[in-house]
């Protein structure tokens, strides 16, 4: 169960941003920061419906007392707002794995340091915290820039899983899958902390 390996609550301090524990109380400021739908083309449910929204992240809120996910908001130090949200899911403690997923910030922090920031507090907890042996992501085949920001932090590319997922539109999703293993954590940490120093400041 989750308790036995993420501890709730679990608060991730970075610079330019927190990741904070998602709570119903959330709901409201983390939906005025989803509801531009180009944060949606390629993530299979479109969360910038407000009824969307609300299920999704309850259905988040149920999977973590399952210890299924841990969803975190992007709390933006310099706005001291919401600017997004991430999570931790397919949570398998035995084998020491989990995937980094879910994760979408405002059109307006694209191609800041925040999204390595993220990646780097999630990896530094997993990798150093939980002491995983993998950390996997995977994203839409077709979203280029989420694939490029992945090989960035130094994730390894494992292929192309076809038919991975249906879309919302009824069309199958094939999902390229990468991943980062504990051999490979500290170089890889290196990248992400050279890409947060490059894109200075947000």
């Amino acid at each position: 169960m989750l308790d036995h390996w993420i501890k709730h609550p679990t608060i991730l301090t970075g610079e330019l941003v927190d990741l904070i524990p998602l709570e119903e109380k959330h709901f409201a400021e983390l939906y005025l920061a989803a509801s531009d739908k180009s944060i949606w083309e390629f993530i299979p449910t479109n969360c910038s419906e407000p009824e969307k929204f609300k299920q999704t992240y309850s259905i988040a809120l149920a999977e973590r007392n399952k210890g299924n996910h841990y969803p975190f908001v992007i709390y933006h130090k310099a706005t001291n707002k919401l600017i997004g949200s991430t999570r931790l899911f397919e949570i398998f403690p035995n084998d020491k794995k989990l995937e980094i997923g879910w994760t979408w910030i405002m059109p307006e922090y694209w191609a800041s340091a925040i999204n390595f920031e993220c990646k780097l507090l999630l990896l530094t907890y997993c990798f150093e915290v939980l002491k995983t042996i993998r950390v996997q992501l995977r994203t839409d085949e077709n979203n280029i820039r989420s694939r490029k920001a992945i090989e960035k932090i130094g994730a390894q590319f494992e292929g192309v899983f076809r038919n991975d997922k249906i879309k919302e539109n009824g069309l199958p999703r094939n999902s390229v899958y990468f991943s980062i293993i504990d051999s490979e954590w500290e170089i890889a940490k290196e990248k992400i902390t050279a890409q947060i120093s490059k894109k200075k400041q947000w």
